[in-house]
């Protein structure tokens, strides 16, 4: 199974990715959409987006039983699953949202109010977990137990809600694609 020297310094590393991603995910908003050539219908993707989001959720899932009943080896797959489905989804939506203007919520009243309750928590912490889950993953990976454990507990909660919330907005903007 894989894993790093403890001496190694991986905070370049976590700091690095995580300002690259975020930074990537932030200049969505500022540049023009690509124009697609392809036959293929890009409002596929936010499907695409939703189904990895439900793999991220369940391998989460998966992997917190898992060490909770201290099988380290089928937790460390189980989070190596979560986060390759997590790089498909941000694959998926770095395209899609190069190539397709935002679509605007239609619902009203109260249930607006929810959508865009989720949506902004949902935003604000899939912005933080990128950090959070990388810096997990390596001192996890250099076996830095404590550590990993302390910051595990807030990693995790954070994670499920952000690839839950990626779920439940999918379906409640879906109609207005």
């Amino acid at each position: 199974m894989v894993q790093i020297n403890k001496e190694y310094n991986y905070v370049p590393w976590v700091v690095g990715l995580s300002i690259a991603i975020n930074a990537i995910v932030v200049a969505l908003l500022f540049i023009p959409e690509i124009e697609s050539g392809a036959s293929f219908d890009i409002k596929l993707l936010p499907l695409l987006n939703a189904i990895l989001n439900s793999f991220t959720f369940v391998f989460l899932l998966a992997a917190l039983f898992m060490i909770l009943r201290k099988n380290v080896k089928w937790h460390k797959r189980f989070i190596f699953a979560a986060f390759t489905t997590t790089a498909f989804f941000l694959i998926s939506y770095l395209t899609y949202h190069s190539m397709a203007s935002s679509t605007s919520y239609g619902g009203e009243g109260i249930i607006a109010a929810v959508y865009y309750f989720i949506l902004i928590t949902h935003i604000v912490l899939a912005a933080a977990i990128v950090p959070l889950a990388l810096l997990t993953l390596f001192r996890g990976l250099a076996m830095k137990v404590d550590k990993h454990r302390r910051i595990a507990r807030w990693t995790m909660p954070i994670w499920l809600y952000v690839s839950i919330t990626g779920v439940i907005v999918y379906l409640m903007i879906s109609p207005y694609y």
